[in-house]
Order: C-alpha cells, then structure tokens, then sequence
C-alpha cells in the first residue's frame, strides 16, 4: 500500500466544519434536554472496552468491529454501539441502584464498513436506555420520547414503524417448523427491505398455495390498529399471538401520549433476530432513504453481564439527522448573535471592555483591529445596521470602535 498523502483520512471518517458542528452540538443538546426532561440522566463510557465482555455482547457482528491490541496482548474494540457498555455498567457500578433505570448518551461509535458501500466508519449516536421494566407502558415510553426527540432534533416530518420479532418467528415456526434455513432466509429478505427476494424465496419453497398465501400476507400488514386484527387472523401461534396482543398494548399506550399519529405498525420489520428479543422499531425522516431512528427491547443482554433484566431503548443517527436539517434549510443554531467588534487601535481598550461584556451577556463576539486595509472596509462596517460578512465570516450585527 502507499503511503497515505498528507491531507488523506481513512475511508469511512469525516471533518466536520463549523457550521456542520454548530448544527450537531445544537441537535444534541435539544436532543439531550428533552431526555433530561423525561427523566433520563447522562451517561459516558469509554470509546474503547475488552473484546471479550463488551464486544462479543453488542449486536454488532465480529467482522464490522474495530480491534486492537493492548500491550499485554489483550483484544480491545472501539465501541461499536452504547447498548453493550451501558449493560456493563448497569450491572456493575449500578448494581446496587434500584431498577427501573433511566439512562441517556450520546457518542461517536465505529464500525467497519466495506469500501464501496459509502457509509461511515465513525458516527454519532445519541440515545436512551431504559433498564428493568418489560410492560408495554416501558416500550411506549422509549417510542414516545423518541419521537418527541426527532421534534426536538429539528426533523419535521417522519414516521416511525414498529413491529415485533415475535410475530415473525411463530409465523415462520408455524409454517416452515424445522426448515431453519428458509426462515432465515426469509427473515434476511425482510431484514434488507428486499420483497421481491421474499416472494422468490417462497416461490423457490413449493409451498402449499394456502400456506405461501400467508406468508406472503404478512408484506400488507403495514398501517394502523387495524394491522393488529388481520395479523391475530393470520397466524394462530400462541407466540406470533402474543406478539400481536403486546402490540396492540403499546399502541394504547401511545394513544394515551398523543402520538399515534406519527406512527404505524409493520409486520414486515424484523430488527436483528439475535439481538432484539420482542417490539423493535425505526423511524425514517421524509426525503431520506435510510432510518434516522431505531430501537427496540432486548431483553437478554443484561444476562450476559451477570445481572438479569428487561430493556428498551432507541438511539438517533444523529449523523443522518445532520444531513436531514442541512438539507431542509434549517439554521446552523439558534443560539446567540455572532457580534464583530472592530476597532482602532487608539480605541482598544474600549473595545474589548464592550466585547468582554456582550460576550457575559451570552453573545458569541469577535474582534477585529485596525488591520482593516482600506476606507471602504470602515466605511462598510460602519453602516453595517445589521448582517454582514467581513471577509468570509457572518455576523449577525458589527460594533465600531474606529
């Protein structure tokens, strides 16, 4: 390989300029405020945990995760996601804290990509967790904030979808019993969104004609309550049941927040069936082709770090979210005005008293001396009653001192 030009990064990683930052850190702190105020405390853990206790837990495959070796030859991975290190802690320094726990993040993660696919190694995640309650009123809560902390985020229209792993697998048991490879199959059809690769599969199967009829039925289960009924009609596995009666909780639930509106259910979605244990979800913001959002509850995860408890919980692609406001328009921040105070250098002390004090009243303030190379560059700033840009930066208003 040869060695890597001076202004090269590796695939897969970004800069972010300021104006993209100003935009992240203002997504992130309204996206951490609402978590605030629905209870949810911060949490940080390190970027990089033991391959053996964090990483083989996450729902990251071996081969996406970034490892290393200290130097005592022990295998290390940079997090792949917050889950797994959250589960650690919970079960550990939390151990004596009483369950329900109400945990919030958000963090860069890495994951190994394929070149081609033209996607990130490094992102940003900012999500909840929520530890020791299995009901319904747990899953509705996490969906609830989440889209409560889309609105927050500054993304306007979007949908979130929600299904459950435990529909699909006594569908697939119940009709395909001991054909583990074509549910699998199928279960990876569903999981890449790919439908006419489901039909063929079932195709390739020589089904029974009452029995592909049902199983390709599950492709219209995508609406509202009503989705709940055709699905108990459907299948008449106790699991595939229960699934369905679990769904139709969370949806009174959701209901009682208001929020059913921006919701719908679809049975076609599987979430990663080693990972996720019950209802998972997505959320897909207008104009993107790619989640924005997605959660669901995994309940045995916390098992593998020696401290037995349900869990829920989502995480934002708060990169994906970025791209989302960039595009829409939306404004780099809302914070305070950008002041410029220009002064001459007879003047520079009275100067920087008045910008120490806008910037104590909150204002981001910068200075500029009297290396103003021409008249018309005074003259310019000057009349400046409001927004300028003074070689190359934007300011909202000017202060003069010449």
């Amino acid at each position: 390989m040869s060695k890597p030009k001076v202004f090269e990064k590796p695939v897969g990683v970004t800069d972010y300029l300021p104006e993209a930052v100003e935009r992240l850190r203002r997504i992130e702190a309204n996206v951490m405020e609402c978590m605030r105020r629905w209870g949810y405390r911060e949490i940080m853990t390190p970027t990089l945990e033991f391959y053996d206790t964090v990483g083989v837990a996450s729902a990251t495959t071996d081969k996406k995760l970034f490892k290393l070796l200290d130097r005592w030859g022990t295998t290390l991975v940079m997090r792949s996601d917050m889950t797994a290190p959250i589960a650690r802690v919970v079960s550990s320094l939390l151990r004596e804290q009483p369950l329900p726990i109400r945990l919030a993040y958000h963090a860069n993660v890495f994951r190994a990509i394929e070149e081609e696919a033209g996607r990130n190694s490094e992102f940003f995640q900012t999500g909840v967790e929520l530890v020791g309650d299995g009901s319904a009123e747990a899953d509705a809560e996490v969906i609830a904030l989440s889209i409560a902390c889309l609105k927050a985020a500054g993304v306007r229209k979007f949908r979130v979808a929600l299904g459950h792993v435990g529909f699909l697998h006594g569908l697939f048991e119940e009709t395909l019993p001991g054909q583990v490879e074509a549910q699998e199959e199928l279960k990876e059809n569903l999981l890449r969104r790919d439908y006419v690769g489901y039909r063929e599969a079932l195709r390739r199967l020589e089904l029974p004609g009452d029995v592909r009829e049902e199983l390709e039925g599950i492709l219209r289960l995508r609406g509202g309550l009503e989705v709940c009924e055709q699905a108990l009609a459907l299948s008449a596995s106790p699991s595939a049941q229960a699934a369905i009666r679990h769904l139709c909780e969370v949806w009174a639930v959701l209901s009682a927040y208001d929020a059913v509106s921006d919701v719908l259910i679809d049975l076609t979605m599987t979430g990663d069936f080693n990972y996720y244990t019950g209802l998972t979800f997505e959320g897909y913001a207008s104009d993107l082709g790619f989640p924005v959002l997605s959660g669901g509850r995994y309940d045995n995860l916390l098992g593998q770090f020696g401290r037995p408890a349900p869990a829920t919980g989502f995480s934002l692609k708060t990169n994906r979210i970025l791209e989302y406001v960039a595009a829409n328009g939306a404004a780099a921040a809302d914070g305070p005005e950008r002041v410029l105070v220009a002064y001459a250098p007879e003047r520079r002390e009275e100067a920087l008293r008045r910008a120490n004090a806008l910037r104590s009243a909150g204002e981001r303030t910068a200075v500029t001396t009297a290396r103003i190379e021409s008249e018309s560059e005074w003259n310019e700033l000057n009349e400046a009653a409001g927004a300028v840009v003074f070689r190359g930066a934007a300011y909202d208003r000017v202060v003069t001192f010449g």
